[in-house]
């Protein structure tokens, strides 16, 4: 009896045991979808879909990026059998050398895997991955090789995409392309070896809405690694999706118009659109054209010869370079004078040039003949009255309170710190406070006689071209912007919020009308400074500087600096031109420089041919 009971217990275990795994399996197979992707973990394959990157258009819809469409020739060794290489080498226009070279580094580009446990170190490679042999071939040159890859087994043509550039202006705006590095991948799942991220401008700032979203295709294939069909029927296939259009500010034709104007030049253009901060134009020269940067061949071939070359064009003058303001920065301190109450719109100073060099003219008697004739002594009369407002006994002190407030007034024009644009690269340039002069010369150890250059935008104040030009759009907008951008507005969205934000400055409206019509008198009255800015039946109103350089203790010829907004009373453009080197004033190239770009911008054309030729001709620094 006893044996009777352990072979029914014993039996009922095993049957037990049998139901366990047959509601497992059911589970497994029909009701957990789960576990029939990992039953076909070695037979399917996931594939990774990447959308092509978002289009970009100007302002009135005009293409700027767009995305072009290149070839692969992969291989897949298992599948080559006997290669011919002479005449591989003969269809790709390659040598044997460089054939046998291109196996090895793709092999070697794999790199290898270190096991632990056995201590072995086994390569990476694949012979049954597909690998591309040749990257980014034009349809050009695949179509003179893909008619005879039927003669070359295991070759095969890939499509691919990469970006285009309609018009070939831009470059330091929109940026470019190239390989994510190992760490990149490391930090994102999104990337992938072989895959690419935006390295500058644009495309570096916005890479997360211009790469899209990714899709993921699941694939059958066979025991010899053919592909056999979708799995499930792409029941778990998602899509990729490419980004919406993004739209930018940019006027493209003001911007190719701007490079042309700068050819054989050094400097930059910036104009704003003052009512939204859109970026109009943004002019580096000398330039370069964006399609040298598209794909690796190109990269290789023509980077290291604009990183190499003496210019830089590779560099972003209106973002980067900080330049000595000059006389535009005059502007700025009149209105920070009325403000203060140190001086009215009628307060007038003789023009002694016993304290400041200064040119031919009539003593100014208001602000608006000082910002015309630009006068030196008014200026440093004025913000002397600014820094030493008789607040401590003590000069000393006493220019520290004063210097403090000076320069926070600054900041609140956006100068002394960065511009948030949605650009990388952009640099603060520099307004002096007291902190400042204290590491130079020591605590209560100066006073406005020490830095009195400031007065006339030389010494150590430094701006960018861009603030420059964001100055010009406070003064149009009556002492308000919105930070400057590029990007109008992603699909439908509009820009980033924080290029909605109104800025105001800590200078009432009503003292900027004084200023304004002194700046209407630079371009429009005789013996303004930028005559050379007038355009027939528009009102220009512009200030120009003229900023001395050196390097070293060598005087070098001047800079010609420029700034402006136009109409006067509805304005629908702002602008800073800087020109290195040129040697004359500011009246004398940027001026008309800036003139023409308003003219171009705002009529569709430039009537002023004598001004444009003589700006076309010109090279400059003009050679001795």
């Amino acid at each position: 009896m006893k044996f009777e009971g352990r072979k029914y217990v014993i039996l009922s275990i095993f049957i037990l045991i049998g139901i366990l795994y047959a509601f497992k399996l059911f589970y497994m197979q029909v009701i957990d979808d789960t576990w029939k992707l990992r039953a076909q973990k070695i037979a399917e394959k996931r594939r990774e879909i990447t959308p092509p990157r978002a289009i970009v258009f100007d302002r009135d819809g005009k293409k700027v990026v767009s995305n072009k469409t290149y070839y692969n020739l992969m291989m897949v060794e298992k599948n080559i059998d006997h290669l011919d290489t002479l005449a591989f080498s003969k269809l790709i226009g390659w040598t044997v050398q460089e054939v046998k070279d291109r196996f090895i580094a793709i092999v070697k580009g794999e790199g290898t895997y270190y096991n632990r446990h056995s201590g072995k170190t086994t390569s990476n490679y694949q012979k049954r991955r597909a690998y591309p042999f040749i990257k980014e071939l034009s349809a050009e040159e695949i179509s003179r090789i893909a008619p005879h890859l039927e003669n070359f087994k295991g070759f095969y043509e890939e499509v691919s995409s990469m970006r285009h550039y309609p018009y070939a202006n831009g470059a330091n705006i929109l940026g470019y392309l190239s390989e994510v590095t190992q760490p990149e991948i490391d930090n994102d799942k999104f990337y992938k070896p072989g895959g690419r991220i935006g390295r500058s401008g644009i495309e570096r700032y916005y890479e997360s809405q211009f790469r899209g979203e990714k899709g993921v295709k699941y694939i059958v294939t066979s025991a010899m690694n053919n592909t056999i069909g979708s799995f499930e029927d792409g029941k778990y296939d998602t899509i990729a999706k490419q980004s919406p259009p993004i739209q930018l500010g940019l006027d493209v034709l003001l911007q190719s118009y701007g490079e042309k104007l700068l050819k054989n030049k050094k400097g930059c253009i910036v104009a704003i659109e003052p009512n939204s901060g859109e970026i109009l134009a943004m002019v580096s020269s000398p330039n370069y054209d964006p399609n040298l940067l598209v794909g690796n061949r190109k990269i290789r071939k023509n980077y290291p010869g604009l990183l190499k070359n003496k210019d830089k064009p590779l560099f972003p003058r209106p973002l980067a370079s900080e330049y000595m303001p000059g006389s535009t920065f005059k502007l700025i301190q009149s209105l920070i004078g009325m403000q203060e109450g140190v001086i009215t719109k009628n307060s007038g100073f003789p023009c002694n040039k016993s304290m400041v060099g200064c040119h031919d003219h009539p003593s100014a008697r208001n602000v608006a003949e000082a910002v015309k004739m630009s006068c030196n002594p008014y200026y440093y009369a004025v913000v002397r009255r600014i820094i030493e407002q008789g607040k401590k006994s003590s000069s000393f002190k006493d220019a520290e309170i004063g210097l403090n407030v000076w320069a926070k007034y600054m900041r609140s024009f956006g100068l002394g710190k960065r511009l948030n644009a949605d650009i990388t690269g952009i640099r603060s340039g520099l307004i002096p406070d007291s902190k400042y002069y204290d590491k130079w010369y020591g605590h209560n150890k100066w006073k406005f006689s020490t830095i009195r250059s400031i007065s006339i935008g030389q010494g150590e104040v430094q701006l960018t071209p861009l603030q420059l030009a964001n100055v010009a759009a406070i003064i149009a907008n009556r002492g308000w912007y919105y930070t400057p951008h590029f990007v109008k507005s992603i699909g439908d969205q509009g820009p980033l919020e924080r290029f909605t934000v109104k800025h105001k400055t800590m200078v009432d409206p009503v003292h900027f009308t004084s200023v304004i019509e002194g700046m209407k008198s630079v371009v429009h009255d005789q013996g303004g400074t930028a005559r050379k800015a007038y355009i027939d039946g528009i009102t220009v109103c512009g200030k120009t500087g003229t900023v001395e350089n050196y390097i070293g203790k060598i005087k070098q010829p001047n800079h010609s600096a420029f700034i402006a907004f136009a109409p006067m009373n509805n304005p629908k453009i702002s602008i800073s031109v800087f020109i290195e080197n040129a040697g004359g004033g500011g009246g004398t190239w940027a001026a008309p420089i800036a003139s023409l770009m308003i003219e171009h911008y705002l009529t569709g054309e430039v009537k002023s041919i004598e001004k444009e030729k003589r700006i076309l001709d010109a090279r400059l620094p003009i050679s001795k």
